[in-house]
């Protein structure tokens, strides 16, 4: 079962994501990219000890890039969060993305396998400096966060990836003990 508490960080930031998403754009420019859904295991211990448990869904909202952000590779803004199946540390978060592709046309019919990468914040409802021992001690609220995914795109508007990211607060206070999740996401353009 998701814990209520976690809605408190993830549930303004779905909010927003819609309100920017219903607002029409200027000279018919879409807003709204790409929406990302996926299941990720949490904690995985990748950069740190494993101790939380469960399971994440895992949600973002890409959005169509500013034509000012072109002199930075044109990386898509995002917001989105993570909520975690057994009650532990959710997150919602927030950042740009730069994506490549790599493959065009691998089989024939079209599709590209692509990579992304991510840097922003992110906001935790986990502990910061006092934890029980299946808890992570993450030391504060606000985290840096970033990710990496390699997907295929199946059709112009459908793909699939294997995502990991991870969040820490980079040393910046007492504790740092940072959460690695691992899984795959399923994107659908508009």
């Amino acid at each position: 079962m998701v814990r209520m508490r976690g809605s408190v960080v993830v549930a303004p930031m779905l909010v927003a994501a819609v309100l920017v998403a219903a607002v029409p754009a200027a000279a018919q420019t879409q807003v709204v990219d790409e929406f990302k859904f996926g299941v990720l295991a949490h904690d995985i211990g990748l950069f740190d000890k494993h101790v939380e448990s469960g399971s994440d869904i895992n949600f973002e909202m890409l959005f169509t890039p500013p034509e000012f952000f072109r002199v930075i590779g044109s990386p898509r803004p995002h917001l989105g969060g993570s909520l975690n199946t057994a009650g532990k540390t959710n997150d919602g978060y927030f950042g740009l993305t730069w994506g490549i592709t790599l493959l065009q046309n691998l089989f024939g019919w079209g599709g590209s396998v692509f990579a992304n990468g991510s840097l922003g914040g992110a906001l935790q409802d986990g502990f910061t400096n006092s934890a029980p021992p299946d808890r992570k001690k993450l030391g504060s609220t606000a985290l840096f966060r970033e990710s990496v995914e390699l997907g295929y795109q199946l059709t112009p508007n459908l793909s699939i990836s294997g995502f990991v990211d991870h969040m820490s607060n980079a040393n910046l206070a007492p504790h740092n003990a940072g959460i690695t999740d691992a899984g795959a996401r399923l994107g659908f353009k508009f």
